[in-house]
């Protein structure tokens, strides 16, 4: 396969650098994310560790390869619709999640050094109904 800059691209066809973003609601996303961790050809996955002692800024900066979110951010549905990277912070953002939610996706303390990506892909799915279930949960959702 013949690699070329981009300047000599220009030279031999119309070169467009910018891509309109792919709209996807919180929920799909979120959807996307678990499918793409039961797609995942690593049944386990590394966890975060001690994601809730963290500074903000280290927190936000934490990534790994091979953890939860790297599956997220491989997933090219995802970075076409405005995944950047693969990091803690930019999950929190992407998929519009608390620090609590996350933390229970992705930390150690949860898990150990390893996580079932099957695991992973359950409590995502459940992060994309906003719906409490239970009779206690919804006792919660009402009071809180």
């Amino acid at each position: 396969m013949e690699q070329y800059a981009l300047e000599q691209l220009k030279t031999i066809a119309k070169v467009s650098t910018t891509c309109k973003r792919l709209e996807l609601t919180r929920r799909e996303r979120i959807e996307r994310w678990a499918e793409s961790l039961e797609r995942s050809p690593r049944p386990f996955l590394k966890t975060l560790h001690e994601t809730e002692y963290q500074p903000i800024e280290d927190r936000i900066a934490m990534r790994d390869d091979d953890t939860p979110i790297s599956v997220a951010f491989a997933d090219p549905i995802l970075r076409a619709a405005g995944m950047e990277d693969d990091s803690y912070g930019e999950a929190k953002r992407f998929f519009e999640l608390s620090d609590g939610q996350l933390h229970e996706l992705v930390c150690f303390c949860h898990f150990g050094e390893r996580v079932s990506a099957a695991t992973v892909a359950r409590r995502v799915r459940k992060m994309a109904d906003p719906k409490p279930s239970g009779f206690f949960a919804q006792l919660r959702a009402f009071f809180g």
